[in-house]
C-alpha cells in the first residue's frame, strides 16, 4: 500500500503506548495489554469497491467510486481466552491507478443516494485525463475493540487497514453526434 500514512492512531486511554489493558475478574491475575498484533487472527473481510458508470468512464468527466464498509464482529481466542473483536469503519483510501489517490472519512455513496445527476463530482470521485485501462485499489481503515465473555468493549490503540481486490476499468473519449432527425422514427436519416 504505497503512501498510506494519512491515518494516525486515535488517542485512547491505555496503560502503555500502543496498548489497552485486558479486563480481569477481581482477584484474578492481570492479563497482558492487547495490541493490534494480538488481533492478527481477527481481521475484517475486504469489501467490494463499486464505481459509476460500472467498468467504464469518459475522459474529463467525474467517475464516482464508493464502497459500503460496515461494522464486523469476529469471535475467537484472544490471549488464551474466548473473545470478540469488533471492527468499526474509520475511513477509506482510494488509489485510482493513474497516480492520484484520496482519503475519505466514509466509503462514499452512489449518485442516486446523493440525489446527484450522473457524472457529478463527489468526495470519492475522480476525473481521468487520458484514455486507457486502469486498476483502482481500495483500502478500508478500521478501529478495533475487544471484549472477553460479554464484558464491556475495550478499544485498541491504532487502526487496521484492509485492502480489497483491485477493480479494472476502461477510460474512453466520447464524441457528440449531430443527427438530422429523431433516429427512433427516421432510422435512415443522416447520422443514424
Amino acid at each position: 500500500m504505497r503512501g498510506v500514512k494519512c491515518y494516525v492512531p486515535v488517542p485512547r486511554p491505555a496503560t502503555r503506548p500502543g496498548s489497552a489493558p485486558a479486563p480481569t475478574a477481581p482477584g484474578a491475575p492481570a492479563l497482558p495489554a492487547v495490541t493490534l498484533e494480538d488481533l492478527a487472527s481477527f481481521r475484517p473481510d475486504p469489501i467490494a469497491p463499486r464505481m459509476e458508470p460500472n467498468g467504464w468512464t469518459v475522459v474529463g468527466l467525474p467517475t464516482n467510486f464508493y464502497a459500503e464498509p460496515a461494522e464486523q464482529v469476529r469471535s475467537g481466542v484472544l490471549l488464551g481466552l474466548p473473545a470478540e473483536v469488533r471492527f468499526e469503519p474509520a475511513g477509506t483510501w482510494w488509489e485510482y491507478g493513474d497516480g492520484a489517490a484520496v482519503s475519505a472519512s466514509t466509503g462514499g455513496s452512489a449518485w442516486s443516494s446523493l440525489r446527484l445527476e450522473e457524472f457529478s463530482s463527489t468526495d470519492t470521485s475522480h476525473v481521468y485525463r487520458s484514455v486507457g485501462t486502469y486498476s483502482v485499489a481500495l483500502t478500508t481503515v478500521y478501529r478495533a475493540e475487544y471484549r472477553f465473555a460479554g464484558s464491556a468493549w475495550t478499544p485498541v490503540e491504532g487502526v487496521v487497514s484492509v485492502a480489497s481486490p483491485p477493480v479494472s476499468m476502461v477510460v474512453e473519449t466520447a464524441d457528440t453526434v449531430l443527427v438530422a432527425q429523431d433516429c427512433s422514427t427516421a432510422r435512415g436519416a443522416p447520422g443514424c
